[in-house]
């Protein structure tokens, strides 16, 4: 779950992890505000959207202005702000679509010594949380791998432990700071680790991380996401979802029970399992076809949850075929069958439909669709379900 940057920061107050003072604009007057209440010359006024580079991100409706600008007045900054609320805003992250500023952030200048990069991410490999720096802080951390990665120093952790202070001291020796930077980057870095296992991050990131002329570390940006599945633990952060922000389609199926992600293909996929999921995505790409989406209804969806699930795809306009692979390991194929005849029924289809049945019933299941009167073409194995539902969508597509 991903959440704003003047919420991650409203979480970085509560641990003592230095930001600057800033203010949440939703209207031109709002900002204007901000500006006087923050006292002085200069301000920052940040679009809030969930993408990164806004900096460098450019409006739809004024190609001229960025998603990040300086201000030197009340006056200019309510001048900004009416220019990004209500417009879009398209960065590398968004896509060409971009995406609408709803709220913008009105944050106080900076005296900016040196800018770094920090991030937290878990290392599945090591299964450990990795703390990330470096000192090219404002550059593409992607960029900045692939071209100097030299310059990306990590240190592993225990969560139960946290980052130990001689790890702190080795990251500073490789970052160049000494002294009072030193001492307010073991404040810092100790603080964000806590911070990252504490509240079940999935990553944290801090792009650009500056040192002041005095030697303080402070978060000048901030991009926090977590693990969806720990929510119920954090009633708090889960309040800072804000579904503008999300995909339609993947909210929907989020209340329906169905795990969702929209891809840019034109072939649906309905499955049971996360990992039959996956790989039936890889055999449809093969093949030679395109993923429209992800899409795992579980071991025990219902009736209504495959006719739901059904709706979604059907509504995405891309989508030219659609291939259902399901395992009756929980569910028997039978169970599965009469699912999903009666939601063909209950939906209606206008693309065609691939279905390919293995488990418990496996038989029976096929027979019921044989004679069920619907649509339906059976597959026998994953190979042949890729190849019938790829040339399906070719044919639909011509």
């Amino acid at each position: 779950m991903k959440i704003h940057e003047f919420q991650a920061k409203q979480l970085f107050r509560q641990a003592e992890i230095a930001v600057l003072p800033s203010h949440v604009a939703r209207t031109p007057a709002d900002a204007s505000a901000a500006f006087e209440k923050l006292g002085g010359s200069l301000a920052v006024v940040k679009a809030q959207i969930h993408a990164g580079g806004r900096g460098k991100g450019t409006f739809l409706e004024n190609p001229t202005q960025r998603g990040v600008q300086l201000v030197r007045s009340a006056a200019e900054a309510a001048q900004v702000a009416e220019k990004m609320l209500g417009n879009t805003l398209v960065t590398i992250q968004t896509g060409p679509e971009g995406k609408k500023v709803n709220q913008i952030l009105v944050e106080a200048g900076c005296d900016i010594a040196r800018e770094l990069y920090l991030g937290i991410v878990l290392d599945r490999a090591a299964s450990l949380p990795v703390l990330m720096v470096s000192t090219e802080g404002g550059m593409e951390i992607e960029k900045v791998a692939e071209e100097t990665p030299e310059r990306i120093f990590k240190e592993h952790f225990e969560p139960d432990l946290g980052l130990q202070a001689f790890q702190v001291r080795k990251l500073c020796k490789k970052l160049g700071l000494t002294g009072d930077a030193a001492k307010s980057a073991h404040r810092f870095m100790t603080a964000m680790c806590e911070l990252f296992v504490a509240t079940d991050c999935a990553i944290v990131e801090i792009n650009p991380l500056v040192v002041t002329g005095s030697g303080q570390l402070i978060a000048l940006d901030a991009k926090v996401s977590f693990d969806e599945n720990a929510m119920f633990r954090h009633a708090d952060i889960n309040e800072f979802r804000d579904l503008d922000e999300e995909e339609p389609s993947e909210v929907r199926a989020g209340n329906a029970g169905l795990s969702y992600v929209k891809l840019d293909g034109n072939i649906a996929c309905l499955v049971n399992g996360a990992g039959l999921a996956m790989s039936t995505m890889d055999i449809i790409k093969l093949h030679g076809g395109q993923p429209a989406n992800f899409l795992d209804v579980g071991g025990g969806a219902n009736a209504e949850q495959v006719s739901e699930a059904f709706r979604i795809i059907l509504d995405d306009k891309n989508v030219q075929a659609v291939l259902v692979n399901i395992f009756g390991g929980i569910m028997k194929c039978t169970t599965i069958a009469k699912a999903l005849i009666e939601a063909y029924q209950n939906v209606g289809f206008n693309v065609p439909l691939v279905v390919r049945l293995e488990g418990t019933e496996v038989e029976e299941g096929k027979k019921l669709l044989r004679e069920s009167g619907v649509a339906i073409v059976t597959a026998d194995g994953l190979t042949d379900a890729a190849k019938k539902v790829v040339a399906a969508a070719a044919h639909s597509k011509a």
